[in-house]
C-alpha cells in the first residue's frame, strides 16, 4: 500500500529544490530512471528531463514555492493532488493538479499534469 500523501510531499519537495546538487538527489528519489512527464507546457523523460524541467520552472519563477493544496487521492499504483505556485505567503498565481503512477517501489513513473489557474498573458 502506498502513503500517497507522502509521496505527494517528496514530489513537491523535488519541484522545490533549488540547488542542483539536491534536486538531482531528490528527483532520483522520488522518480523512478524511465520516468515521462506530461503537461500542457512540456513533455519530458528520465530524471535529466525532470530535472531540467523543474530547474526551468525556478529560472522562469525565481523565489516561487509549490505547496500541496489538500490531501492527495489514490488508489492501486496512482495517484492525484493539487499544488500551487506562487510567491510564499500569497495567493498562488498558478494552480494544477498532478496525476501520478508509482512503480512497485513507490517511484513515479509517469504524471499527467493539468493547469487549472494560469496567468493571462
Amino acid at each position: 500500500m502506498n502513503d500517497f500523501n507522502a509521496v505527494a510531499a517528496a514530489y513537491i519537495d523535488a519541484c522545490n529544490a533549488s540547488g542542483a546538487v539536491e534536486r538531482k538527489r531528490l528527483v532520483a528519489d522520488v522518480f523512478a530512471a524511465d520516468v515521462s512527464y506530461t503537461d500542457p507546457m512540456a513533455a519530458v523523460e528520465g530524471h535529466d528531463g525532470i530535472e531540467a524541467f523543474i530547474a526551468g520552472a525556478h529560472r522562469q519563477f525565481p523565489g516561487w514555492v509549490f505547496t500541496l493544496v489538500g490531501p492527495a487521492d489514490g488508489h492501486g499504483r496512482q495517484a492525484r493532488f493539487t499544488w500551487s505556485l506562487g510567491p510564499e505567503g500569497a495567493e498562488p498565481p498558478v494552480v494544477g493538479f498532478d496525476v501520478v503512477v508509482l512503480d512497485e517501489d513507490g517511484r513515479i513513473t509517469q504524471v499527467l499534469g493539468f493547469l487549472d489557474k494560469v496567468p493571462s498573458a
